[in-house]
């Protein structure tokens, strides 16, 4: 094969992966333009400050906006991150630093099923297990529905990056005497701390942005509420509810409850990415398939 023939086949290469790449760039560039174009308009300080409050508020002319919805959001999402970080990172510990455990077979066949899970069914099973106990739709019911979703995507990302740490880490602290359980925690677990960050990171824009499950949990409320043991509104729900309300100034302030929606998730995709980087620059390499070598006699 010639020079001039390899030359020519990478800029073949090259043009389809261009190409591709450019077959998934730009319907996100026609999709963010779109929901720019439509909701820009609704923007305003209103919009960030006051609450929806009922339809005739609205046909009055009085001022309306999402503040409680914004608020709403970032506390349920927020409590699921708190419910689904400890339990997942769990899992990921177990799954990595234990191998053996005769519960690791359980457990992957449970993250695989809930990473597979539709988020619907995510609020169907915390409006059995939480919704029907308490008697009352609520913030912490949403939470628990979105725990269910970030679980196993947190679990995965914390079993990848320990998979990646390299081994010599483990040896110090053995070496040193410590137990497993204290090496992990102490010096492993640190050693990956941004790789574990980023797993919550991600997990956390993908569950903000369902809708499914907070309608059978949280259930969505016009006013202000801060009482997670209450219904309490989110921008994925609110956004469904205004995009099939009969009114126009609801439709435009549905645009722009999307536009705030994807302001959140884009920025912690973009942290997560922006962390993925650093953890990349510190050029880990994973030896763990590797056996220490043995002593040699000089």
């Amino acid at each position: 094969m010639t020079l001039k023939t390899r030359y020519l086949r990478d800029r073949i290469v090259v043009s389809l992966l261009a190409s591709m790449t450019a077959l998934v760039v730009i319907p996100l560039c026609v999709i963010i333009a779109y929901v720019g174009i439509n909701g820009i308009g609704a923007l305003s300080w209103d919009f960030f400050t006051e609450e929806l409050g009922s339809p005739a508020r609205a046909m009055q002319g009085r001022p309306t906006g999402l503040a409680h919805s914004i608020v709403g959001t970032l506390i349920i999402d927020s409590l699921a991150v708190c419910m689904a970080a400890p339990v997942g990172i769990g899992t990921g510990i177990l799954l990595s630093e234990f191998p053996d455990h005769p519960v690791n077979p359980i457990l992957r066949v449970l993250t695989s099923t809930l990473n597979g899970m539709p988020a619907v069914l995510m609020g169907m099973l915390a409006f059995s297990l939480v919704v029907k106990p308490m008697g009352r739709f609520s913030a912490l019911a949403g939470s628990f529905a979105l725990a269910l979703v970030m679980l196993p995507i947190i679990a995965r990302a914390v079993e990848g990056v320990l998979n990646i740490t390299p081994w010599s880490i483990r040896e110090a602290g053995l070496a040193l005497g410590l137990p497993r359980w204290r090496v992990t925690l102490s010096m492993v677990l640190p050693a990956a701390k941004r790789g574990v960050v980023t797993g919550v990171l991600i997990a956390f824009a993908r569950a903000a942005g369902e809708a499914a499950p907070l309608l059978f949990t949280s259930f969505g409320n016009n006013y202000m509420n801060t009482n997670i043991l209450k219904p309490m509104d989110t921008l994925p729900q609110r956004l469904y509810s205004l995009a099939i309300s009969p009114y126009r100034q609801w439709h435009s302030m549905g645009w722009a409850a999307g536009i705030v929606l994807m302001i959140i998730v884009l920025a912690s995709f973009a942290a997560a990415r922006l962390l993925s980087r650093e953890s990349a620059g510190l050029h880990i390499k994973s030896d763990r398939s590797k056996k220490p070598e043995s002593n040699k006699e000089v």
